[in-house]
């Protein structure tokens, strides 16, 4: 008989099947026939490709008796199990389905010894061989077909299996997909996991943690075991069977609820009210797990702060996005004072009635009891901006100070306090109580979160004593200043310990944001308020929004503290948690669980302000680019050849300058400086040397007189005067060329910008200098030694004397002639040739003039002073020409007169004396000829020189050093004074480079703000 292709057997051909063997059983059919049969449990009855591969492995690890011995060969092959199974030891039913017609007492088939190479259809790798398997046979041993008998079955487990695995596969998807269409939408709730999450990756090797977990061998040994929930599952299904106990037990709960629904009924009212207490439990135990997660992202966020600062990762930390946004406020603040530009930058503005809560509520949210404290007076005189970032240490630090406050010591807390009221009391002007200057402060800290707060001076509805009579309307001012941003978040503070009526800022915040799109209103002193108020619904109205005209985005009631300012902020929060827990207003519902602490209020507010941020910030970008574009293009078509030097280069730029003209005093070479100074000094001093040295000496007869009276009166002037006199010549003398440096044009260089400040730099250093007081009483020794040598060594120094007199007299007649003519008028050639008339005064004077000559003709060698009797002799002379004059007339005219002559005089006796050197020498011995007039002039001249030689060496050693020292603090001084250098660095083209300076600054900053929140996103 031609054979058959068994199925899985390779396609050769087999005998046909012998007449005494039932037919082949599909290894289904087998199954179901064990699963039908007795003995087993039904649970150990399941077939072999139950819910796929795994449940094929159970029903082996259970033992169960009707597994045939081909699947036990399988499985225990599959777990690399080996042992032997006789086929005695089947149970009945399996050997009813392998061998129906025989008995199985009966069998006594030899055995023989198989090699069973064995296939998996799931991965078409062969498997480990088993080993011989002791199989009996029955009587007809020459015919045997049990390999085809197992291909074929083995054929057909393999679409089970594969059947199982997909349709596990389809129902755990529907399962898994059911599962996650139930879970809510957890999007507008992921700011409460915190930032750092999203960024473990950058910080944690996952691939180490996935190579450090156990292999899949170790993980099966965790399974739990699958025996015992089979047997369970059984025992529930038999539970629920018809007819089974449970079912009779559950039928009558059914018909005891049906009965009791007829005649008990729960109210809706009652129901409603479990539900919302439920509600409540649900919502205070979530607020205490976040609190609780809170607590540990704070802690850990520290951690790793902490470990970036030490430098553990070995990376530069960037700044933070709130530090970038607060330095464009504060780059803001200095450009515009008083908001006239178009800063439409998101911030949020606390403003509320005065001793509202603004300030506790502030320090809430920045975990520190920074702000000074009052009871019931004003202590926000001025705007404090207040930029929270996150941090690992909890300090505050000020714009303009390198000095950290430790917010966790109390020292350190008390200095802040202090410092900032202080700043407040310098900002306000004299006459002012509120000042719109801008303190600007910087709070670090785990935790907290990212904004940038403005505390406004409270509102008032009356002015006290002791304020200025402007007070109400400048805090009005302020605030409506601040409030008129449309991206400014307005944080309205309302006291709920007081009536609602008697609120001020609601109606200002009304009329700043009617529609309440950027508005968030917070209720204080809700303790109090719960206290107080006689119906609680009045609080429930505030918060729900229906008691005010104003509307609002939110609505918070917070609780600040018991009113003690010695209180922490631990303490506090403590205290307002447990208020809420046991307040009447959020166990009615009055007042919703999201709507309390100032917890919640810190997350809303930063995160409307974030999103005001987002939304706005570009479109500012945009605004300040095309300003910047046209203050460039307004540069280039006014001042196209210069640089676009701002106020503080155009400082630096003339300060070098100024430094290079002072070097340049030092180098005057020393013979100009002598020369100055000798000069100088001269000019000074001649007139006290010709009237009251000179002229007086000159009157004696003698020479030995006159040298007497020339020393006493040459030493009562070293003494007193003449030292002094010296000083205040060399000083004015290097003021002079310091100010002929400093004003001394350089042509096409010079730029007429820098010419007020380089004056207001001249004076403020001149007045700070002072020079050397022991230098009066080194030059005193120094000039009285020079004045006393009377020695004139040769004949060159003896002319230059001569010269120096001659000079002298002839500029001191010269002067004197000047003053006669314009005594007496013009002569009769003036008169003459210019028209030139003589007044009735000039006529008497002339009069007298001539009166005095002719008597000084009869007396050559008169006095210089007129007698009386010889006044009265000219008077009458002028009467009995009909000429009335005054005896002081007379004396003054005779002085002058008199000074002509005798100046006169003494130049003949100057040219006389040309030849006098050898006289000179012999002391006049045997001559005639006097020339101690000559020696005198020798002496002073001799005084000057070494005098101008002395003060030339202490400018060039000492002075000029100290003077530049005095411009080099006058100028840091005002490098460091913006208002002098905005008042002495003016005009179009400073401020027009300042603008554009700062547009570009806030433009740029601007842009990096945007590109580091892009990237955050």
């Amino acid at each position: 008989m031609q054979g058959t292709a068994v199925p899985g057997s390779g396609g050769s051909p087999v005998s046909p099947r012998p007449r005494w063997l039932p037919p082949p059983l599909p290894l289904a059919a087998a199954a179901r026939g064990a699963r039908h049969g007795g003995g087993a449990p039904a649970g150990d009855r399941e077939p072999c490709g139950f819910s796929g591969t795994f449940s094929a492995v159970r029903m082996w690890r259970t033992r169960a008796p009707t597994a045939c011995v081909i699947c036990r060969s399988l499985a225990n092959s599959s777990y690399r199990i080996k042992r032997k199974s006789p086929l005695q030891n089947l149970h009945l039913a399996s050997r009813s389905i392998h061998h129906p017609y025989y008995s199985s007492s009966k069998f006594q088939r030899p055995p023989l010894r198989i090699s069973i190479q064995l296939f998996s259809s799931l991965n078409r790798l062969p498997l480990r061989k088993t080993k011989l398997l002791n199989v009996k046979y029955g009587y007809q041993f020459h015919r045997n077909f049990w390999l085809a008998r197992l291909a074929s079955r083995l054929l057909k487990i393999r679409y089970l299996i594969l059947g199982s695995a997909v349709g596990g596969g389809y129902t755990a998807k529907k399962t898994y997909d059911q599962w996650k269409d139930m879970v809510p939408d957890l999007d507008e709730y992921k700011w409460i996991v915190p930032d750092f999450i999203w960024e473990l990756d950058e910080h944690i090797d996952f691939e180490k943690l996935i190579k450090a977990l156990p292999d899949a061998d170790d993980l099966a040994k965790l399974l739990p075991d699958f025996d015992k929930i089979g047997e369970s599952f059984t025992s529930l299904k038999g539970f629920f069977s018809p007819g089974s106990p449970g079912e009779t037990a559950f039928r009558a709960t059914d018909q005891a609820y049906d009965s009791d629904k007829q005649y008990k009924k729960v109210s809706d009212k009652e129901k409603v009210d479990q539900l919302q207490e439920e509600l409540l439990r649900t919502q205070l135990k979530y607020q205490r797990m976040l609190e609780r997660l809170e607590k540990e992202n704070k802690e850990l966020r520290k951690l790793v702060l902490q470990r970036d600062d030490k430098g553990i990762h070995q990376r530069k930390l960037k700044k933070s996005l709130i530090d970038m946004y607060s330095e464009v406020l504060d780059i803001l603040s200095d450009y515009d004072a008083n908001y006239n530009t178009q800063d439409h930058l998101p911030r949020v503005v606390v403003v509320g009635d005065q001793s509202a809560g603004k300030t506790s509520v502030l320090e809430m949210i920045a975990q520190a009891r920074i702000f000074p404290r009052g009871s019931g007076e004003m202590m926000t005189r001025s705007p404090v901006k207040v930029t929270l970032s996150e941090g690992p240490h909890h300090v505050a630090l000020f714009k303009d100070s390198s000095r950290e406050f430790d917010l966790t010591k109390e020292e350190d807390l008390a200095a802040l306090r202090n410092e900032i009221e202080i700043r407040m009391r310098n900002s306000v002007k004299e006459g002012c109580t509120v000042s719109t200057e801008t303190i600007s402060l910087s709070v670090k800290g785990p935790g907290l979160q990212r904004m940038v707060l403005v505390d406004l001076p409270g509102v008032i509805s009356t002015v006290t004593s002791g304020m200025a009579p402007d007070t109400k309307e400048t805090i009005f001012s302020i605030s409506k200043a601040y409030m008129q941003n449309p991206n400014a978040i307005i944080l309205c503070i309302q006291d709920g310990s007081v009536d609602a009526e008697r609120s001020i800022v609601t109606d200002l915040v009304s009329q700043m944001d009617p529609q309440g799109k950027r508005t968030i209103f917070v209720l204080t002193k809700v303790d109090l308020a719960e206290k107080n108020v006689a119906s609680p619904n009045r609080i429930q109205q505030i918060i729900e929004g229906k008691l005010f005209p104003m509307k609002a985005l939110g609505y918070f009631a917070v609780v600040t503290g018991k009113g003690n300012s010695s209180e922490s902020i631990e303490s506090i929060k403590e205290y307002e948690e447990e208020f809420f827990q046991n307040s009447k207003l959020l166990k009615t519902s009055m007042l919703k669980a999201h709507q309390v602490t100032t917890k919640n209020l810190s997350l809303a507010v930063s995160d409307c302000f974030w999103k005001m941020v987002r939304e706005s910030v570009e479109q500012q970008a945009d605004a300040f680019k095309a300003t910047r574009f046209n203050l460039e293009t307004e540069w280039k078509n006014n001042y196209p050849r210069l640089r676009e030097l701002d106020r503080n280069e155009l400082f630096e730029k003339a300060k070098n300058e100024i430094l290079d003209e002072v070097i340049s005093l030092t180098q005057v070479t020393p013979k100009h400086w002598e020369e100055i100074l000798q000069k100088t000094l001269w000019e000074r001093v001649s007139t006290h040397v010709i009237e009251n040295i000179y002229l007086p000496a000159a009157q004696t007869m003698n020479s030995g007189t006159f040298n007497t009276t020339v020393d006493i009166k040459l030493k009562q002037w070293t003494d007193k005067q003449l030292p002094n006199k010296a000083v205040e010549v060399a000083w004015e003398t290097l003021q002079e060329e310091f100010s002929r440096f400093m004003t001394e044009q350089k042509g096409k260089e010079h730029d007429d910008i820098f010419d007020k400040l380089k004056q207001a730099v001249k004076e403020e250093s001149i007045k700070r200098h002072k020079w050397n007081e022991r230098a009066e009483d080194s030059l005193r020794v120094i000039q009285h030694n020079a004045l006393e040598d009377r020695s004139i060594s040769d004949k060159q120094q003896w002319d230059a004397a001569i010269h120096f007199m001659e000079e002298t007299l002839q500029s001191r007649l010269k002067d004197t002639e000047s003053v006669i003519e314009d005594m007496v008028g013009p002569d009769w050639k003036k008169r003459w040739l210019y028209w030139i008339g003589r007044t009735k005064e000039q006529n008497i004077r002339n009069e007298t003039k001539n009166e005095l000559e002719k008597l000084i003709k009869c007396s050559e060698d008169h006095a210089a002073y007129l007698a009386n009797d010889e006044v009265t002799t000219v008077r009458k002379n002028l009467e009995a020409r009909g000429i009335t004059v005054d005896p002081c007339l007379i004396k003054d005219t005779w002085h002058q007169i008199y000074r002509r002559y005798f100046l006169k005089t003494a130049l003949n006796h100057c040219n006389l004396c040309r030849r006098g050197f050898y006289y000179y020498q012999r002391h006049f011995v045997d001559s005639e000829l006097e020339c101690n007039d000559i020696v005198l002039f020798w002496r002073i001249q001799r005084m000057l020189a070494i005098t101008a030689n002395t003060l030339r060496q202490q400018l060039t050693n000492t002075e000029v050093r100290r003077l530049e020292k005095n411009v080099k603090e006058v100028l840091e001084d005002f490098a460091e004074d913006n208002e002098k250098k905005v008042k002495l660095l003016t005009g179009k083209r400073v401020q027009l480079a300042e603008d554009l300076k700062k547009v570009r600054e806030i433009q740029e900053k601007l842009e990096a703000f945007i590109e580091a929140l892009h990237q955050e996103k």
